[in-house]
C-alpha cells in the first residue's frame, strides 16, 4: 500500500512567520506533527511519503503514486484542503481525512472518501482493520478520550528538518478551563491527559538523533494542566536529559496565566530549557473575562502576573481579543496600554470569532446573531456574528490596535521593556549556534538601511550591545519578528477594507 500524507497550505497569518522565515532561509515554521504521528500508526510495511504544501507544491506525480491520500488540516487551511480533495477526486485517488478541521466540519466535505475523526489513537485502528478486510466505512468516530500512553513517536524520517524553523512535540491534551470562545475542550476534553516520562524522553531522543538542534515547541494547549506530574516527574526528567546532552534544544509552549502563581513550576521549566510561553490574556476588561468564562484571568493583577513570569526567566507571548459583548468603547486604548506596559512583544490581537463547536457559537446561533463560519485567519476581518458594539467602531478600533502596537515607534520600545524585565537562565549559548548568522546581516540591510524603522532598529541594536549583550541575538530576532507583524497588520488593513463593508451589510443594527 502506498500512502501519501498531505498537509495543505497555511496562508499568511500572524503565526505563520512567513515574512520572518525569509531572513533565516527556512520554508515553514513547524512540520505537520499530526500527520507524522499518524504515519507512525500505519503498518510498517506500507510505503509512506509526506508532502507539506508549505514546503513544496503538491505535484500530479505525487497523486499518481499514491493508493490513498491522508489529509489533516486546521480551519485556516480549509481552502487549500478543499483543493487537494478535488484534485484527488479528479485523479481517482481515495482520500482519508482527519484533524481539527474535519472533526468539526466533516459535513462540509462530502468529497472525502473516509473521515477518521477525533483522536487517531481511537478511530484509526478500526478504519485500518476495515480497510484490510475490504469494508472501509465513510465515517469513524469515538466518544471516548484517547490514552496518550499508546501514542507513538512521530515518523520524523518523512521530513527534512532543515526546512523548518522549529520542531514540535505534544506532551498532553485537554484543558481544565472552559472558555466560551475556545474549542479545545470540545476537541480534547477538560481532564488533561499526558504521555509518560519515558515517552517524552524517547521523543526528545528521536529529534536529537535526527540531527535537530534548536527550538522545540510543545504544542499542548495548556502545558501546565497537570502541575503535579510536571513538577514530580516530567520536568526533572527533562532537566536531567538536557544536562546530559548539554542543552541542544530550547522549548516554548502554551499555558494559562496561573503559571505565575507557582514559582517552583516556573523555576523547573526554566531549568528544563523553556524560554517562552504563550498566555491567553485576551482582555484587561474584567467584565469581558467574566462574560467569556475566563475564570483563570479574573480577580488578578494581569500585568503583575506577566511581569512575574518574565522575571522568572520566561518570555511571555500573549493572545488578545476584542469584540466581546461586554467590551466598553475604551477597550482599544486599554488593550494598547496593557500591551505596551507589559513588554509583550509577540502580541497577537484578534477579533472575537464564534468557532463551530464552542459555547460561543451555540450562544450566537441561539440568539440569532450568527452570520456564518469563521475562517480562522487573523489577517482577514470576517466577523461571523453580529457584535453588540457598532461594527464600524469595532473594526476601526481593532485596526488602530494593530497599527499602534506594531508601529516601529511603539514596537521597538516594547522590545527594550521586555529585555529589561527578562531574566534568562540558559539564553546565549544556543541562540548563537542556530546557524542564523545570515539573519543578522539581512536584518542590518532590510531593517537598518532600507527599512523605515532604521532609526529604531539602530537604537535597539546599540542599546542591547551595551546594556544586555547576552540578549543581543534575541533583540535581533524580535526586530525581524516586528517586520513580519507589520506586514500582517498591513494585510489585515487591506483585507479589512473589503470584509468590513460586507459585515456592515449584514449588521441588523444590534448595538
Amino acid at each position: 500500500m502506498k500512502i501519501l500524507l498531505v498537509y495543505p497550505h497555511y496562508p499568511d497569518t500572524f503565526w505563520s512567520f512567513r515574512h520572518a522565515l525569509k531572513f533565516i532561509g527556512r520554508k515553514a515554521s513547524f512540520p505537520p506533527l499530526g500527520l507524522l504521528t499518524v504515519a507512525a500508526m500505519l503498518p510498517g510495511e506500507w510505503e509512506k511519503r509526506l508532502v507539506d504544501m508549505n514546503v513544496r507544491p503538491l505535484a500530479d506525480a505525487d497523486l499518481e503514486w499514491a493508493d490513498y491520500v491522508f489529509i489533516s488540516a486546521m480551519t485556516i487551511q480549509r481552502e487549500s484542503a478543499q483543493e487537494v480533495i478535488e484534485r484527488c477526486g479528479q485523479q481517482g485517488v481515495k482520500t482519508v481525512a482527519g484533524g481539527p478541521l474535519f472533526t468539526a466540519c466533516y459535513v462540509d466535505f462530502p468529497g472525502v472518501d473516509h473521515l477518521v475523526l477525533g483522536e487517531a489513537e481511537l478511530t484509526l485502528p478500526p478504519f485500518l482493520a476495515d480497510l484490510d478486510a475490504g469494508r472501509a466505512g465513510h465515517i469513524y468516530t469515538d466518544d471516548r478520550w484517547a490514552d496518550l500512553t499508546t501514542t507513538p513517536t512521530p515518523l520524523w524520517d518523512l521530513i527534512e528538518v532543515r526546512n523548518y524553523a522549529a520542531m514540535n512535540i505534544q506532551y498532553c491534551r485537554g484543558c481544565p478551563f472552559d472558555c466560551e470562545f475556545c474549542d479545545i475542550t470540545a476537541l480534547f476534553g477538560r481532564r488533561p491527559r499526558s504521555k509518560t516520562r519515558e515517552q517524552l524522553i524517547a521523543e526528545l531522543d528521536s529529534l536529537y538523533l535526527r540531527g535537530w538542534r534548536g527550538a522545540v515547541f510543545f504544542v499542548d494547549d495548556n502545558f501546565i494542566g497537570d502541575k503535579g506530574k510536571l513538577k514530580k516527574e516530567i520536568l526533572p526528567a527533562m532537566i536531567a536529559w538536557m544536562e546530559r546532552k548539554e542543552y541542544p534544544f530550547y522549548f516554548y509552549t502554551e499555558a494559562s496565566i496561573d503559571l505565575s502563581d507557582d514559582p517552583q513550576l516556573m523555576k523547573l521549566m526554566v531549568r528544563a530549557g523553556f524560554e517562552e510561553v504563550f498566555i491567553g490574556i485576551e482582555t484587561p476588561c474584567e467584565e469581558s473575562n467574566a462574560e467569556s468564562g475566563k475564570v483563570q484571568n479574573r480577580n488578578r493583577d494581569l500585568l503583575g502576573s506577566v511581569k512575574c513570569i518574565q522575571r522568572a526567566g520566561l518570555q511571555v507571548h500573549g493572545g488578545f481579543i476584542v469584540g466581546f459583548d461586554s467590551d466598553p468603547p475604551s477597550i482599544f486604548d486599554k488593550q494598547i496600554l496593557f500591551i505596551q506596559e507589559s513588554g509583550i512583544v509577540t502580541a497577537m490581537v484578534g477579533l472575537l470569532s464564534a468557532i463551530r463547536g464552542t459555547k460561543l457559537h451555540r450562544r450566537m446561533s441561539r440568539e440569532g446573531r450568527l452570520l456564518g463560519e469563521g475562517t480562522g485567519s487573523n489577517t482577514v476581518i470576517d466577523l461571523n456574528f453580529i457584535p453588540r458594539m457598532n461594527t464600524d467602531t469595532l473594526i476601526g478600533g481593532y485596526q488602530t490596535i494593530l497599527d499602534t502596537i506594531y508601529s516601529p515607534q511603539n514596537y521597538y520600545p516594547r522590545v527594550i521593556r521586555l529585555l529589561r524585565e527578562y531574566r534568562p537562565l540558559h539564553l546565549g549559548k544556543f541562540h548563537l549556534q542556530r546557524g542564523y548568522v545570515g539573519a543578522l546581516f539581512k536584518s542590518i540591510l532590510f531593517l537598518g538601511i532600507i527599512g523605515r524603522e532604521r532609526h529604531h532598529f539602530w537604537k535597539l541594536f546599540f542599546w542591547c550591545l551595551i546594556r544586555k549583550p547576552r540578549l543581543f541575538p534575541l533583540a535581533i530576532t524580535y526586530a525581524i519578528y516586528g517586520f513580519h507583524f507589520r506586514k500582517v497588520a498591513e494585510a489585515t488593513r487591506e483585507n479589512g477594507m473589503f470584509a468590513g463593508k460586507g459585515a456592515l451589510r449584514k449588521d441588523d443594527g444590534c448595538a
